[in-house]
């Protein structure tokens, strides 16, 4: 299966954003790292994936450190400057070291990435899977083809995998936003739909063409 493409997000290690740290566990934190911020070090820093996992791995560490220094019950550290400079020792044994390693430590990140972002159109609510299929064909089968250069077998696998998205979409937008499982479930439906659409034959290329067709093309 081919990977999904996922953008930036990450997990909250020093500077904890109020929103998330009311919401995610340690755990959970580092669950998001793996599925958002893991990627970004990988293709934009250039860490191979083992040393990524590793990096996760401290930052989980420091967001336990840091929770203790607030409930003041830290017997190792005091400060969360003393975090951050463990950390840097931590990063440099697994050979990040200068200004990648203070980029790292200094990232300010998002609250989402594209694998975890959730889009339900609330007007497929009272449609059922095959009404969205015969929408969607009768509207922009055509379109779809011509615009991704491919056959009718392959868009029909596009637009059945699009049905299935917003229906499971709408089923999991009942979950809390409070709720992680909310983001697991969203994670796994995402990863599920790019696995469909490319069962359809088509090139990575045209699986993002068929993927942001969908985003400004609804019924």
């Amino acid at each position: 299966m081919k990977k999904v493409l996922v953008c930036l997000i990450g997990s909250i290690v020093f500077n904890l954003s109020p929103a998330l740290s009311q919401n995610w566990s340690p755990e959970e934190q580092l669950e998001l790292f793996g599925y958002c911020e893991k990627s970004f070090l990988m293709k934009e820093l250039g860490i191979s994936e083992e040393t990524a996992n590793k990096v996760g791995q401290i930052n989980y560490w420091a967001t336990l450190q840091k929770l203790k220094i607030e409930a003041n019950t830290n017997d190792t550290f005091a400060t969360v400057n003393e975090v951050n400079q463990e950390v840097l020792k931590k990063y440099k044994a697994i050979s990040i070291i200068g200004d990648k390693a203070k980029s790292i430590l200094n990232r300010t990140y998002a609250s989402g990435c594209a694998i975890t972002q959730l889009s339900p159109n609330s007007a497929y609510d009272t449609l059922s899977k095959a009404q969205l299929i015969t929408g969607y064909k009768s509207k922009y089968r055509k379109k779809l083809i011509d615009q991704l250069g491919i056959n009718g077998r392959q868009a029909d696998m596009i637009i059945d995998a699009e049905a299935r998205k917003q229906k499971e979409s709408l089923l999991i937008a009942q979950i809390p936003v409070t709720d992680f499982n909310r983001i697991r479930k969203t994670v796994a439906l995402n990863i599920e739909y790019a696995r469909k659409i490319i069962l359809a034959d088509i090139s990575e290329t045209q699986k993002e063409q068929a993927i942001q067709f969908f985003i400004q093309n609804q019924l």
